[in-house]
């Protein structure tokens, strides 16, 4: 990996990966709770669908390097 991509991961705007997933869970449990307003409910599910797009994009791109290195010779599987 080159020097500048690796100061492009570190610009990377939102949380890891692993930070998006408590959040994700913090939400879950935002949800299953009887007494949240509807009007919460939309912004927790809103807030959680974000969280699945930066999730995504994220996996994403670590699927997007691993390929790169099967064809470099480098891993087979992950």
């Amino acid at each position: 990996m080159k020097p500048e991509e690796l100061k492009d991961e570190k610009q990377e705007a939102g949380p890891s990966l692993e930070g998006a997933f408590i959040l994700l869970d913090d939400i879950t449990r935002t949800l299953e709770d009887e007494e949240i307003t509807l009007e919460d409910s939309f912004q927790a599910y809103k807030k959680g669908m974000d969280l699945l797009k930066i999730c995504n994009d994220k996996i994403d791109k670590v699927e997007k390097k691993v390929m790169m290195l099967n064809e470099e010779g480098g891993l087979d599987e992950f």
